[in-house]
């Protein structure tokens, strides 16, 4: 095998500028590492914050994307489970199994994991990508996939049916584990529990796919957008609200009979957190899902908490993906979970830039960018 090879990416050189589709060069898998030829990736809010600068410093140039899938090409030494023309998804923890994190059955908060994500590097501590003309490039969340290729952890590949197009596979390791996990993981949604999903983007509407499938009712769905909840019908709200055009805190708790019993806030902003806080019953809780830019605080009423209101946060849904993704893989397959109605644009490389603009406008779902059509299938 080549110690390297030459493909295309989309390169975030600095905070705030626009992606640069070049060639990079892209080192062979190491032991314990897979290189994938991506078929197709999603655009990610995620990668729009570290875009513009949301995240934290010293975190570019890298190649961004986080969220899609592909055929494994190679593997490195001592991989196990893995083997070449293997089709996968992405889950972007890579958990080491021996951390205080794991061992207490939280493996998405591992501390190893998230030190090596932080620091933009791989496992061993180092980059398997490097500008043509010289220099390093930082990995994003391990897998930036907004490559022809890219190499990852083994613990970042998870296999799939073969019956599941990869366009819409491409959606598995993000916005379906984050939106579907939040519902079960992290507020453990029953039969008959109301809802309500603030913000209904990419993520927001697999929250409400998950509360349809967890039989829940009603099902709230609140946003500025008239066609954005015309989509959360689709994926399973049983209501809307509209909070352009009229007070949503007090629709929802007309709706759900002076509060629901769990809220879920998909946008990262305070005055949504706020809402989803202010529309629960007592002793129910809020969960943020959405990522909020560092440095940004959010007030909440302290009296209120004598009533057991609570706020919870939700970090890839509270789930163990390499342990969920194959179940929601299943899901999308047999068309209980469809994910078609959730992608709004397709592009290529070269338009994801553009996909960054609609969801700085809050235009649109997902966007979903084809980097092999013969790979991903027709969408």
């Amino acid at each position: 095998m080549s110690p390297e090879r030459r493909v295309r990416a989309a390169v975030l050189i600095d905070q705030r500028t626009p992606l640069v589709v070049e060639d990079v060069l892209l080192d062979a898998p190491r032991a314990g590492e897979v290189e994938v030829r991506i078929a197709a990736a999603g655009v990610c809010h995620s990668d729009v914050h570290l875009a513009d600068g949301n995240l934290g410093r010293d975190r570019w140039p890298a190649v961004l994307g986080h969220e899609g899938a592909g055929v494994v090409e190679a593997v490195g030494a001592g991989v196990d489970g893995v083997r070449a023309g293997q089709r996968v998804a992405f889950c972007f923890v890579a958990p080491c199994g021996r951390c205080r994190a794991c061992t207490r059955g939280r493996a998405h908060l591992c501390e190893v994991s998230e030190a090596h994500s932080l620091a933009g590097t791989l496992l061993d501590g180092s980059s398997r990508l490097r500008r043509a003309g010289g220099g390093a490039l930082k990995h994003f969340l391990f897998v930036s996939c907004f490559a022809e290729r890219c190499v990852v952890p083994q613990e970042c590949v998870v296999g799939l049916p073969d019956e599941l197009p990869l366009w819409q596979a491409a959606l598995l390791g993000c916005s379906v584990v984050t939106g579907v996990g939040a519902v079960r993981n992290a507020a453990r949604v029953a039969s008959g529990d109301s809802v309500c999903v603030v913000g209904c983007g990419g993520v927001g509407l697999q929250v409400l796919a998950g509360a349809r499938l967890a039989g829940a009712a009603p099902i709230v769905a609140v946003d500025r957008d008239a066609a954005t909840l015309e989509r959360a019908r689709a994926h399973g709200a049983t209501h809307t609200v509209d909070s352009s055009r009229e007070d949503a805190v007090a629709a929802v708790l007309g709706l759900a009979d002076g509060g629901v019993d769990h809220a879920f806030e998909a946008v990262g902003r305070p005055e949504t957190i706020r809402l989803a806080w202010d529309v629960l019953r007592p002793g129910a809780t809020a969960i943020v899902v959405g990522a909020t830019p560092r440095g940004v605080d959010v007030a909440l009423p302290a009296l209120e908490l004598l009533s057991e209101k609570g706020l919870k946060g939700c970090f890839y849904g509270s789930a163990d993906p390499r342990g969920q993704l194959p179940e929601l893989a299943r899901l999308v397959a047999s068309g209980r979970l469809d994910l078609t109605r959730a992608i709004t644009h397709v592009t290529d490389l070269e338009g994801i830039e553009e996909g960054f603009g609609r969801l700085r406008r809050g235009e649109g779902a997902r966007t979903v960018a084809v980097i092999d059509a013969a790979l991903a299938g027709a969408p």
